[in-house]
């Protein structure tokens, strides 16, 4: 199954099922879980989640699998994944490109040193986890508050060309986090415009666009739990003239809105994608 490029989606939030479930045709082109957190469950959840995944394509958002860790992959849950992707027939699945375990899950996702090092570690990695799944995958750039020091004698990395390398070296794609573009690019202090440049839009399979908190003018938290604001709809606006529509998904964690709200803001990815649709080929998620 693929997803045309211009399309908008939803963060299937169990706090918001009953209002997805009696949401109108055509309010939102797709939803996306973490399948962490659906793989089986059961009934009234589990029964849910069929009925949505069977009116609406279904993308999937992984949590858990620390690409970027040293402890070895978690094969049976990759089988595990591997199934219910297949019987959810999930148009696109990804991770994060980050380590999230440390003698057991940490409930954070870690940034991953920028060196040539974690590249081929990373990379083979993620080459594992497709052959496991029988699929491509994408990969997603992380917000992160704090970088490793270089390493003494290591080459220079910066986070783009990190992001490049590790995309070539595993042939994986992209989910391009456009908000974490924007807090990053204000909290370690780099151009988020010359980073949406750097990107290889080929390689881009989808976007995700959320809310985040201003700490301080110059420390934003990447929060998922309000509006997206309006500098980062410039910047969803920017990456599609770049780099072409894809499926955009709005994420919204907590303090969850009235569902009409969160459709204003899918009506405004719409919005976005209709102006720049017409000077950008459009994209299709992979299946």
């Amino acid at each position: 199954m693929t997803l045309p490029g211009a399309s908008a989606g939803l963060g299937l939030r169990r706090a918001m099922l009953d209002e997805l479930r009696a949401a109108p045709a055509g309010a939102f082109d797709f939803l996306e879980c973490a399948p962490d957190n659906w793989i089986g469950v059961g009934g009234r959840l589990g029964e849910a989640l069929d009925e949505l995944s069977a009116r609406h394509p279904l993308t999937c958002h992984g949590l858990s699998l620390s690409l970027g860790g040293t402890e070895p992959l978690d094969e049976t849950f990759l089988r595990k994944t591997r199934r219910f992707l297949d019987r959810h027939r999930v148009a696109l699945y990804s991770e994060h490109l980050s380590s999230c375990t440390d003698d057991g899950h940490l409930y954070d996702l870690m940034p991953v040193p920028f060196t040539d090092e974690a590249v081929r570690h990373v990379g083979a990695r993620i080459r594992r986890v497709q052959d496991l799944l029988g699929r491509r995958i994408a990969v997603e750039n992380v917000s992160y508050y704090a970088a490793h020091p270089p390493l003494q004698g290591a080459p220079p990395l910066d986070e783009a060309g990190f992001v490049a390398a590790v995309l070539e070296e595993a042939d994986c794609d992209l989910l391009l986090d456009v908000n974490n573009v924007y807090v990053n690019a204000i909290n370690h202090g780099y151009d988020a415009h010359a980073f949406l440049a750097r990107m290889p839009g080929d390689r881009i399979a989808s976007y995700h666009v959320a809310g985040h908190f201003d700490e301080a003018e110059d420390l934003k938290v990447d929060t998922h739990g309000a509006p997206v604001k309006g500098d980062v709809w410039d910047l969803l606006a920017e990456a599609y003239r770049l780099h072409g529509v894809r499926p955009t998904l709005l994420e919204r964690d907590f303090n969850l809105p009235p569902l009409a709200e969160l459709l204003d803001e899918i009506a405004h990815v719409r919005r976005l994608q209709a102006v720049a649709a017409p000077a950008a080929s459009a994209g299709a998620a992979r299946a």
